[in-house]
């Protein structure tokens, strides 16, 4: 095959020497890498570059050069007169086939052959691959075995072969028509460095000053030194905050290649989001079973503690010089006891008695007690909405979260010179719920908000305002379990509880409540508060008792204050020595007194199995523990009742005598 240039003498060149001028022809195309860069179809023939040019009209036959997907990078006049102003080879039709057949040809071996119909004539092409994915269109050129080029041509090639290579101008299609935002950097420092060129995306950053802003005055002064020492130790994900918007959260993605920086910048803020959200959940879960745990444990103790006072104040009764010092035990005793169900609120562990509350009145009652607490330069100011619904709740813990929240925003106002304390009470479509803090509501909800016009929260403290013990108060005004308790009386409710505060602009505590729907056919319940059980004034009484509890100190004072009132008392340390009693003495045991929580065999399974030992005797459970943790394990029993701790003898006596009188 002859290699023809103009001005030089034929060389004959087989396919080898073929092959060595496709692959000069291929590395003008890889050291063209800039001037053959991808653009878009809208892009005119006027902005490809010099070279590219002068290469095509150096030829005399139609001439192009295209991309893989069919582009055009840049055509000659005589290609225009032929194909006219189309911006890319033909699509469809067997133009378009014979052409993927020559480009997945001349891929393969460094030329191909395809029939191009335009304007009604047939043409045959000739495709020589360029490398990089371009290839070199000649309409009627050369035959088959030719590749014949103008001197001219010749010297284009030799120059691109030489020539240092630009970088690139632009970012690629994906890049500029990616979700997320893109851009081209200038610069040895990708943070100081210059933006070339944006995707819409990254322009429509808040902060985005233009093509030639720096890119890094985009991300925060804090966020940025920390990604840069972290680029330095080759971190390749960078998290970043915006400089506009310090909400936002991004990942940053930084690769540099031909002397430029392209960046990819990642919006990760509400994955963010719903990580913090987990994360504080999981926490809150675990401060929950570890106060849980404690508060179980120091009622034990309390218990222990209140039966030896009622054993002391027995000997040293009123006028007595020791009777002033029991009496403070007993007063700081009953303030441990408060702590005790505040942690046991916080944990949803507390004993709940649940009935039906209407809402106006719940708070409209509770308002007169509200007006009291908080101190005369705070005005109360209430709202309620119409229509408000009835809730299903426990009224004294309900009053209690809302107490805590009216304290709290007493104290936030008057810090803050502010005056004013307001509850609104409404009921709420799912949409209301959802746009005021409540993500996952479903169905209509009831609101109670407490409001204030202090200062509001700061954003560092606001994910552990609800932890047990926090507090911003000075030491000795307050415990930090206030929130914490309102916490867990919510979550008890299966309710949900917001904050909306801004610094300076007080804040906004949410409970949502979900809003108690009658059964069908059902009449509504009345709002009822539970009847107190009837007081036994004489406590001593007579019958056989079986006492299950694997705490010594609660056991022995327990046992031998029920001695003293008559009682025959049989002890047990654990579950297993309680039913190897129970059956020594089965059908003469009066009553079965037994602790839930204990080693090896449970207050529950105990039931279970003594149940035949024990005929219909009635059992009375004693926990720290809410009474709902266990009730699922008492399906199908029946005479259960259920005692929580810390008591005091004359509460246990009571209930004892109260028991036996019914199974009577």
């Amino acid at each position: 095959m002859a290699v023809m240039f103009a001005g030089a003498p034929a060389l004959n060149a087989g396919p080898a020497t073929l092959a060595g001028l496709l692959l000069l022809i291929g590395l003008a195309g890889v050291s063209c890498l800039g001037l053959f860069v991808l653009r878009s179809s809208a892009e005119s023939h006027a902005d490809q570059e010099p070279g590219a040019d002068k290469l095509i009209d150096a030829l005399a036959e139609p001439a192009a050069i295209a991309a893989a997907d069919g582009r055009i990078q840049a055509a000659n006049a005589r290609w225009r007169e032929v194909l006219g102003a189309a911006t890319r080879l033909p699509k469809t039709g067997a133009s378009a086939s014979s052409l993927f057949s020559a480009l997945t040809a001349a891929r393969r071996e460094g030329f191909g052959h395809a029939s191009i119909r335009a304007q009604g004539t047939e043409h045959q092409a000739t495709v020589a691959a360029l490398g990089e994915r371009r290839y070199l269109v000649r309409l009627a050129g050369a035959p088959a075995d030719q590749l014949s080029l103008p001197r001219a041509a010749a010297e284009v090639l030799t120059a691109f072969t030489t020539a240092k290579p630009p970088p690139p101008k632009v970012l690629d299609a994906f890049a500029a028509a990616s979700p997320f935002g893109a851009a081209l950097l200038e610069g040895e420092d990708p943070f100081e460095a210059t933006i070339i060129e944006a995707n819409p995306t990254l322009a429509a950053l808040p902060g985005y000053a233009g093509v030639g802003s720096v890119f890094g005055e985009l991300i925060e002064p804090a966020s940025r030194a920390d990604a840069r020492g972290k680029l330095d130790d080759g971190g390749a994900a960078l998290e970043v905050r915006l400089a506009n918007d310090p909400t936002k959260i991004a990942h940053l993605y930084l690769s540099k290649g031909s002397g430029r920086w392209v960046a990819y910048l990642v919006d990760v803020s509400e994955q963010k989001q719903i990580e913090l959200q987990l994360a504080q959940s999981q926490k809150m879960q675990a401060i929950g079973q570890l106060a849980g745990g404690v508060a179980h444990d120091f009622n034990n103790l309390l218990t222990a503690i209140f039966m030896q006072l009622d054993v002391l104040a027995s000997r040293h009764p009123v006028g007595d010089p020791s009777y002033e010092g029991l009496n403070e035990i007993r007063q700081t005793s009953t303030r441990a006891a408060d702590l005790v169900r505040k942690l046991l609120a916080f944990s949803r562990k507390q004993t709940v008695q649940r009935e039906i509350l209407d809402l106006g009145e719940l708070i409209s009652e509770f308002e007169v007690l509200l007006r009291r607490v908080l101190h005369e330069d705070v005005t109360l100011e209430t709202e309620y909405g119409r229509n408000l619904p009835h809730v299903r709740a426990d009224r004294g813990q309900l009053e209690t979260a809302v107490m805590n929240l009216a304290v709290n925003a007493r104290d936030a106002a008057r810090s803050f010179g502010g005056s004013r304390v307001k509850i609104r009470t409404a009921r709420l479509s799912e949409a209301e719920a959802h746009a005021l803090g409540y993500p996952t509501a479903q169905g209509e909800q009831a609101l109670i908000e407490v409001s204030d016009d202090g200062p509001g929260i700061p954003p560092e403290v606001m994910d552990k305002i609800f932890d047990p013990f926090f507090t911003t108060k000075p030491v000795g005004e307050g415990t930090g379990l206030g929130l914490a308790t309102v916490y867990g009386i919510v979550k008890q409710s299966d309710g949900w509880i917001a904050v909306a505060s801004k610094p300076g602009d007080g804040a906004a505590f949410r409970i949502f409540l979900p809003v108690h729907v009658p059964a069908v056919g059902a009449a509504p319940a009345p709002a009822l508060a539970k009847p107190a059980r009837p007081q036994a004034r004489d406590l001593s009484g007579a019958g056989r008792i079986l006492f299950v509890e694997d705490e010594d100190a609660v056991r022995g004072v327990a046992a031998k204050l029920l001695r003293a009132r008559g009682y025959e008392v049989i002890e047990a340390a654990s579950g297993e020595e309680a039913l190897e009693l129970a059956e020594e003495h089965a059908g003469s045991i009066d009553l079965m007194i037994s602790d839930v929580v204990m080693p090896g065999m449970q207050g529950p399974d105990l039931l279970k199995a003594a149940r035949v030992y024990l005929g219909g005797a009635p059992v009375m459970f004693i926990s720290g523990y809410a009474e709902a943790e266990f009730s699922n394990l008492l399906e199908g029993e029946a005479n259960i009742s259920f005692l929580p701790k810390p008591i005091d003898i004359k509460t246990l006596a009571e209930r004892v005598k109260q028991e036996l009188q019914k199974a009577a």
